[in-house]
């Protein structure tokens, strides 16, 4: 591999947590008790935690100065200008709605903008995105381009929507019958996979020829920003910051959760330009999380938050951060390990179908791999698979997905190359005894987003 592909971490080392690593004999007995479900692993026990990187980053010292010029009143905080300020400036959008976490601008969202009935089509679910949609009553259907479904197959914005899926739910339901295009960028459970700008533009035009709405997970929007830069035509001289501008001139709004490119442990937001929706939001926003000036986050949140969305837009940071996951998956797919292609922005998907192959789907094959992970290494991963894709509401039955995948998340300013390669390491020698990897059955199957606290047993 060229190393001198991947540049150093942009920052200095500050502050150090010690962590400590069980012994094997410790952390069969952990995961014993943890059902085999990474979620309910201490956070004590664990070595490497890529279980996810919501919420897990490293703020900087300008947030940490942040921190201390929070204005905890309880209505009009100065913060919550500063962050308004910042989100209208750089995504460009007219009203902003804080909230405790992107979950909660969903549940908003969904509430205000879902009538019973109506299809929400997106490019590939989430979790709790497509949860709040068909609690309020919505369906969702995925038009994201089949290219996304094959984890094996390597071409650049494998996260657009197919114009031609979202056409034909047009003719057949009627425009009346979309609540919204929910467009995500970038799409987690494609393996992080990034949208082009040609796409969001398409998308756009369509939605307009017929009135409907586009509302994006800009989760990580600055992410998709950076692989637009490198991968599209036009855009290699444009600053992240003017492109993550003209992907957002392209929605109605969007939901953020601002635990992952604001760079801060805690926040979100809903956008939206259209005036009535915005009070509609207002009204709901006292009901479940606060007052429309904090909205579930502390003055310090939102400071920080501020400050941490204008440190992503730097070029050295989000260079740095989409190559040290890219230098993860190279040094995996080196070493003959099946992950999805191409690597996204934030995680390195294990493609469990093949790693797994003697395990059926129904036997949770991602789900025990992300146990004998930790076995193996004490290193925390996560599930996105069968189990992440949970029922169908109105039959019981399990969604089966294409996609079978381990993340691996890495959380942003926080690990270094060198813990990459002690990942990397662990994985190939779980992958050399993959066969003895067994399959697991429910212990205790929650009714909604099971993969959280669900409990399993080996079978």
């Amino acid at each position: 591999m060229n190393y001198d592909n991947f540049p150093a971490e942009p920052f200095r080392i500050k502050a150090v947590e010690t962590v400590k690593m069980n012994t094997r004999d410790e952390r069969a007995q952990i995961i014993r008790d943890a059902g085999y479900n990474t979620f309910l692993i201490n956070s004590e026990d664990v070595y490497i935690d890529l279980l996810t990187d919501s919420g897990t980053n490293a703020m900087s010292d300008r947030q940490w100065a942040g921190i201390m010029m929070g204005d905890e009143a309880y209505a009009g905080s100065r913060n919550f200008f500063h962050l308004q300020e910042t989100v209208q400036e750089l995504f460009g959008f007219k009203h902003i709605v804080p909230t405790h976490q992107g979950r909660g601008a969903e549940n908003l969202l969904s509430q205000i903008h879902i009538k019973p009935g109506q299809y929400v089509p997106g490019n590939m679910y989430f979790t709790t995105t497509r949860y709040h949609q068909e609690r309020n009553g919505g369906i969702f259907v995925d038009v994201i381009r089949d290219e996304a479904h094959d984890a094996q197959l390597n071409v650049p914005f494998k996260g657009d929507i197919d114009l031609a899926k979202l056409q034909r739910l047009i003719d057949e339901h009627g425009a009346e019958n979309i609540a919204y295009i929910c467009l995500a960028v970038t799409v987690n459970m494609a393996g992080g996979q990034p949208v082009s700008m040609k796409n969001m533009r398409e998308v756009h035009k369509l939605a307009r020829q017929y009135g409907i709405d586009i509302f994006f997970d800009a989760t990580r929007c600055v992410e998709n920003a950076f692989f637009i830069k490198e991968q599209e035509k036009g855009y290699a001289d444009k600053t992240i910051a003017e492109i993550v501008h003209e992907m957002f001139s392209y929605a109605d709004g969007c939901t953020m959760s601002g635990k992952k490119d604001c760079l801060v442990n805690i926040g979100g937001f809903l956008c939206m330009n259209d005036d009535e929706l915005f009070e509609q939001a207002k009204e709901l926003v006292v009901a479940y999380e606060g007052m429309p000036s904090y909205g579930g986050m502390a003055g310090r949140d939102m400071e920080a938050m501020a400050i941490g969305l204008r440190e992503s837009m730097q070029f050295d940071y989000i260079r740095h951060r989409v190559l040290q996951v890219r230098y993860l998956g190279e040094n995996l797919k080196q070493a003959g390990i099946p992950i999805i292609e191409p690597v996204g922005g934030h995680a390195v998907f294990l493609d469990a179908r093949r790693f797994c192959p003697h395990l059926n789907q129904e036997q949770f094959p991602a789900q025990s791999l992300a146990a004998n992970l930790y076995l193996e290494s004490g290193v925390r991963s996560m599930e996105r698979g069968i189990v992440s894709a949970g029922r169908d509401p109105k039959t019981g039955e399990n969604h089966y997905p294409k996609l079978e995948t381990v993340r691996l998340t890495i959380p942003r300013r926080v690990y270094t190359y060198r813990h990459m390669d002690v990942v990397a390491e662990a994985v190939v020698n779980l992958f050399r005894k993959r066969d003895q990897i067994r399959g697991l059955r429910f212990v205790y199957e929650p009714k909604q987003l099971r993969f959280f606290t669900a409990r399993f047993e080996e079978i």
